[in-house]
């Protein structure tokens, strides 16, 4: 297809590149696959903002064309991820920052590794259940990709004509470690559970008589760890029990041992109390059976080199030890040391699935002892691929990014994925082309560094987030922005951002150290505090609460930070609670600017935005499109009202300052936001 380069946008004065011979492209592999970059030696990075434009600033960089936020490749909510503390947590629940287990090639095998969720967002897509022998159901959308016996295939696909890809059939296996094992309930027989196994493990309890005919009576319990991770657990449980402990350091660490701490109780009753709570029961139940297998591996279990055992002394523990792995199906073997004390190891058979299970079964507190990095990913697991069929409904479905581009999910490997957005004013069709096409100016730093040194050069301010957000996935790969803050922080030349990704926290540091040497703003988008309004809108973004967070930690970084209250969605999230919610929410965070934009739609994104709500909110339709029938903006007291509500609320709250980014009048509707109300 030829592509048809013309003037990128209005606020530019010049064209992306000449012809698009001289655009290379890139198909995406691994984090990135299913995506085209499109590199390009852009003629300047600086553009200037034409003297007509209604912009506040006058000149900006960006160096990405499109933008990845909304997501079309996603897995169920409830879909458990292996934690990188050998944890599981739903797909939901998962966070930019978490640590998380994916894989990488080493020699001839792949190997877990822990790495870092850079990203994390949801969408409302279709949904598929795919079935696996082991009764493994994984809700995705048609897009998502799994790691099979013949290399990674998408959920759905044809094998010729459109939508031709490599796709699941029932003649694929999905290596893995099968299923995870559902997790304990930490109730109160959990909890009694794991301080029996903990405390008769590894801590010391007693009554001591002394002194004169032994008159003087100590009562004393003690448990003494070098990880905190057990000690902490056993802590809290003995204080929701009632039993409060004192901390202390037991022994410093030295040039060859940790430092260990220790937990402590002196009266009669707390101790009294612990020997009650540690009492072997008659009839366990299945919790109380988990927490007492959780508390002894802590105190007496070890896990390296693929070994998972308990060693221990005493013949009734080990009697418990292995009726409980019976209990719930481990296979196990029983070797015996030989020594004078009866020492004897109780090994845990069945490989890392195994382990896993007894990781996920049980819940032990000590990441440590749950660690698998490191380890080959190879089993004699092999997970037939039972069926693929449609639910026939629209799901919230979610996804990450990870720094491996993988990520274990109910015991088989995820691909990371990207999003749908749409290049229209590049020439470039409003749909698939936008979703696979990224442009990138690869020589954006190098340009930069080069027309700062030009003595036409002024040091103006430049503002970055203008057309497409600056923190998009491509920045993951590419790490362009970053190279344009370290030559604008060493040129000592004002910036500002405008972003609604939270991979901004990555460059804390190198914004931080700008700031002490030049004027830096940092500014969010954040349209309203309503999640349900929020996956609606905009599902390919992070969740409005988890952007005011990062304005926290920005703002305790030393940063000027500010929050953009846009675009405010007429009948979505204008209302006077909405935008109060938001402007106070934001004040907290510690925003030193706070304004608001109404909805602004121009040229063909106002009928692909009436096309959105007739299909999403058809109640809306007949007001939104009278709002907007005079043009791109709302009427005037319309904007007005937004902007004085915002206004006056952040008054209250006790922020008077002006964001970078207000304008006049409303801005332009960015393509990113284009792509986050599709």
């Amino acid at each position: 297809m030829a592509l048809r380069w013309t003037l990128a946008e209005t606020e530019e004065d010049g064209t992306l590149f000449p012809d698009e011979r001289k655009a290379t492209r890139h198909v995406g592999k691994g984090a990135y696959a299913g995506l085209e970059f499109l590199h390009v030696n852009a003629r300047s990075i600086i553009n200037a903002v034409p003297p007509q434009s209604q912009m506040p600033f006058r000149y900006t960089i960006n160096c990405y064309r499109g933008c990845s936020h909304a997501c079309a490749y996603c897995a169920a909510g409830d879909t458990p991820i292996l934690m990188g503390d050998g944890s599981t947590k739903p797909m939901a629940e998962v966070r930019a920052g978490d640590q998380v287990y994916g894989t990488v090639r080493r020699g001839v095998y792949r190997r877990y590794v822990i790495t870092e969720v850079l990203d994390h967002w949801s969408t409302v897509r279709p949904a598929y259940r795919t079935t696996l022998e082991d009764g493994t159901q994984l809700i995705t959308s048609g897009d998502h990709r799994f790691l099979t016996d013949r290399g990674w295939k998408y959920v759905t696909g044809t094998g010729c004509g459109d939508g031709q890809r490599p796709h699941l059939t029932v003649n694929n296996r999905m290596p893995g470690t099968g299923r995870f094992a559902a997790g304990p309930d930490h109730g109160p027989d959990y909890r009694r559970g794991y301080l029996c196994g903990m405390i008769r493990g590894d801590g010391s309890i007693g009554t001591y008589a002394f002194g004169p005919e032994r008159r003087q009576v100590t009562h004393r319990f003690r448990l003494a760890l070098v990880d905190h991770e057990g000690l902490a657990r056993t802590e809290e449980y003995l204080r929701l029990a009632g039993v409060p402990t004192r901390e202390r350091v037991f022994q410093e660490a030295t040039a060859t041992t940790k430092r260990m701490d220790a937990i402590s109780v002196q009266s009669q009753s707390g101790v009294d109390a612990i020997r009650e709570l540690i009492r072997w029961t008659p009839v366990a139940s299945d919790e109380w059976v988990k927490g007492f297998l959780a508390g002894i591996f802590d105190a007496e279990g070890s896990h390296s080199r693929g070994i998972l055992r308990f060693a221990n002394t005493d013949p009734q523990i080990l009697v418990r030890i292995t009726t409980a792995l019976r209990r719930f199906g481990f296979d196990y073997a029983v070797e015996v040391s030989g020594q004078d004390n009866g020492l004897a190891y109780i090994r845990v058979r069945g490989g890392l699935r195994e382990r896993l299970r007894f990781f996920h079964t049980v819940d032990p507190a000590i990441s440590r002892k749950r660690s698998i990095d490191g380890d080959a990913f190879k089993s004699k697991t092999t997970l037939k691929v039972v069926s693929v069929e449609p639910l026939g409904l629209d799901l919230p479905l979610y996804d990450m990014t990870t720094g491996t581009g993988d990520f274990v999910s109910d015991g088989v490997v995820s691909h990371n994925c990207f999003a749908r957005p749409t290049h229209e004013y590049l020439g470039l069709n409003i749909g698939e082309d936008f979703e696979k096409k990224i442009v990138v100016k690869i020589n954006a730093v190098e340009r930069l560094r080069a027309e700062f040194r030009s003595p036409k050069w002024t040091g103006a301010h430049i503002a970055m987030g203008t057309n497409t957000d600056p923190y998009q996935h491509a920045e993951g790969k590419y790490h362009l922005t970053r190279g344009i803050i370290e030559v604008l922080s060493e040129a000592k030349n004002p910036f500002s951002i405008l972003t609604k990704s939270t991979l901004i926290l990555r460059d804390t540091a190198a914004l931080a150290t700008a700031a002490t040497r030049t004027h830096v703003a940092v500014n969010f988008s954040v349209g309203c505090l309503d999640r349900s309004v929020w996956k609606l809108t905009e599902p390919g973004t992070p969740p409005p609460d988890q952007r005011l967070a990062a304005v926290r930690r920005l703002t305790d970084a030393g940063l000027s930070c500010g929050v953009l209250v846009a675009p405010v969605l007429p009948g979505l999230s204008d209302s006077d609670d909405q935008l109060r919610a938001v402007v106070e929410a934001a004040a907290a965070a510690g925003a030193v600017s706070i304004s608001g934009v109404a909805l602004h739609l121009r040229g063909s994104v106002r009928e692909h935005y009436l096309e959105w709500v007739q299909a999403v909110r058809p109640d809306l339709y007949a007001s939104t499109k009278d709002r907007f029938r005079r043009g791109a903006y709302q009427a005037q007291e319309e904007r007005d009202r937004i902007a004085e509500l915002v206004r006056a609320t952040a008054t209250r709250c006790g922020v008077t300052g002006r964001s970078t980014y207000t304008p006049a009048t409303p801005v332009q509707i960015t393509p990113a936001d284009q792509l986050s109300l599709l």
